[in-house]
């Protein structure tokens, strides 16, 4: 039986009891994910341009990589990369944020991570949605980053209130939609026609309106402390103010942006290239300018313009350890303190060299990465047949009865997130704000606590080793682990 197929039944068996009238939360999810696709091909073509090239870059890295090719197949990788997206979305008020966690996991997505985005200049703080397990991950890899927007760190108290107020008023779910996520809570699950409708249902939650909820005035007023404030609090809703899809070669994608007609970001937000990709790598194009109406004094539509959605392309490698990730950590603000700050367009070379010169000291092997536990890994069976009875799992990997492959990152970086961010919402941004995380608050926001990623991980890891254990101790007796 293919690896990820294993992992797939065993995920099944362990999932609750559930109807058989109730529709899988994965299936769920993919339908939401191609409805929230199509309706933003619609509503920003350029968006669509940006899935011709990725899918163009990935065909030609897949011919020009056989190897990798290889790889993505067997980790089961390769039939998830052309439905692969990621979305982003800023709510208002603890009650949106709440809401948005029930309304997400009817589709069997939970909150992953805490990321603060404050002392990059950006009031917000955030988690990712997105399946946990991976053969849930494997059936629809669709995640949404969503903000919270810090209120508390507006410093004009008459702003603060008045901003307050603006959110206070705005229903972003429509009644039928709370109702349908009530519905999967008390029974379950929804069934089909339930589940079709609260897809249409949450789909309103992340249209674009061209029509403000505030004056042209109060805008102002809004954007001049932030633009990611007036973003948040003067419309009807959070807006997907992105979707992304993953190539497997951000550095070509980038090329070809320009050629397309897209303008790109000057930096690739992340870890320089490398033959062994960690983490995440993030480019975009910057974000549009919208015409919108706002409310008028005479009852009168004013007219104005506003900027929040942009097109982005990310590149996922492997995802790092808790050891790892420190020596990220450190090679990035390394590189970052030469560079005397954060990357932009002045500085957009010599901070490429710089970070390729910092990055030299991170190992670029994948055997390398294994063996000093800086990442993590997905194994699998080889094939060969004979494993010695009572080897350990080191003998078994290095005799060849069972492989190791890179565990694909599945998560964000609150650094590259936050220069995304910066990127789009002009040069005119504030550097920092005093305040630091607040997890505790988030969680409360929330009203459920943020998953570990990094547990998570270790678990993928765990259970896809046992299962080779298991599978070779059933040939040769007892293996020890």
């Amino acid at each position: 039986m293919h690896d990820f197929m294993r992992a797939i039944v065993i995920y099944r068996c362990a999932e609750p009891a559930m109807s058989q009238n109730f529709v899988s939360p994965d299936q769920i999810r993919a339908w939401f994910s191609r409805a929230m696709s199509d309706m933003y091909k619609s509503e920003v073509p350029l968006y669509d341009t940006l899935l011709d090239l990725v899918a163009q870059v990935n065909a030609q890295t897949l011919a020009a990589r056989p190897e990798l090719a290889a790889q993505l197949a067997r980790t089961g990788e390769i039939e998830r990369l052309d439905i692969e997206r990621h979305g982003a979305i800023r709510v208002g008020t603890a009650e949106e944020l709440a809401n948005m966690r029930r309304v997400f996991a009817v589709m069997g997505m939970r909150p992953v991570g805490y990321y603060d985005l404050s002392p990059a200049g950006v009031p917000v703080h955030s988690t990712a949605f997105r399946a946990t397990h991976e053969a849930a991950l494997q059936a629809s890899p669709f995640r949404v980053f969503t903000s919270l927007l810090r209120l508390e760190l507006i410093d004009d108290a008459a702003l603060r209130e008045k901003a307050a107020r603006i959110l206070a008023a705005r229903r972003i779910f429509t009644a039928r939609a709370l109702e349908l996520a009530a519905r999967f809570e008390s029974q379950g699950g929804l069934g089909d026609a339930d589940a079709r409708e609260f897809v249409a249902e949450v789909l309103h939650t992340f249209r674009w309106h061209g029509e403000a909820t505030v004056s042209l005035d109060d805008y102002r007023e809004l954007h001049g402390q932030h633009r990611l404030i007036a973003d948040v609090v003067a419309f009807k809703g959070p807006h997907i103010n992105h979707l992304t899809p993953r190539t497997l070669d951000i550095d070509a994608a980038q090329a070809e942006m320009p050629r397309r007609g897209v303008s790109a970001k000057a930096v690739i937000e992340g870890p320089p290239p490398r033959n062994c990709p960690i983490l995440l790598r993030q480019t975009s194009f910057k974000a549009l300018e919208e015409a919108v109406s706002f409310i008028g004094a005479d009852g009168q539509a004013a007219v104005g313009s506003h900027t929040a959605r942009f097109g982005e392309i990310e590149q996922r490698g492997v995802a790092l350890t808790r050891k790892g990730r420190a020596l990220y950590d450190h090679l990035l603000n390394l590189a970052r303190g030469r560079s005397s700050g954060a990357p932009h367009e002045g500085n957009a070379a010599a901070y490429r060299q710089t970070l390729q010169e910092c990055f030299a000291a991170f190992p670029d092997n994948y055997a390398e990465l294994h063996a000093q536990g800086l990442a993590y890994f997905r194994y699998s069976l080889t094939g060969k047949t004979g494993a010695p009875a009572g080897a350990d799992s080191r003998t078994l990997i290095e005799q060849g009865y069972i492989r190791y492959e890179p565990l694909v990152y599945e998560d964000f970086l609150p650094v590259s997130a936050a220069g995304i961010f910066q990127s789009n919402l002009g040069d005119k941004t504030r550097a920092e704000y005093a305040q630091n995380a607040s997890q505790a608050a988030f969680e409360q926001a929330l009203g459920a606590p943020v998953l570990d990623e990094m547990t998570l991980y270790q678990d993928t890891q765990d259970r896809s080793l046992a299962a080779c254990l298991q599978a070779l101790g059933a040939q040769t007796g007892a293996v020890a682990a």
